[in-house]
């Protein structure tokens, strides 16, 4: 599955993912520096949706706040 979410990094909400209306919004601890946030990304939904890190994959955006993400189920 895809999807595209829109990334909160450096927030003290993280690690939290939200449902909106237009998508999910996930709120990362971590800055957006070297890659930080984009973990922490993949981390909170692999977390919201219950599988393993490792089927969390950033397609699009990787220096975007707008990302789009793979999930393999």
């Amino acid at each position: 599955m895809q999807l595209t979410v829109r990334v909160k990094p450096g927030s003290r909400k993280g690690p939290l993912v939200e449902e909106e209306a237009d998508g999910l919004i996930v709120f990362v601890r971590e800055r957006a520096a070297e890659g930080a946030a984009n973990k922490g990304v993949e981390r909170a939904l692999a977390a919201h949706f219950g599988v393993a890190p490792s089927r969390v994959r950033i397609v699009r955006g990787h220096t975007s706040r707008t990302k789009r993400v793979e999930i393999d189920e």
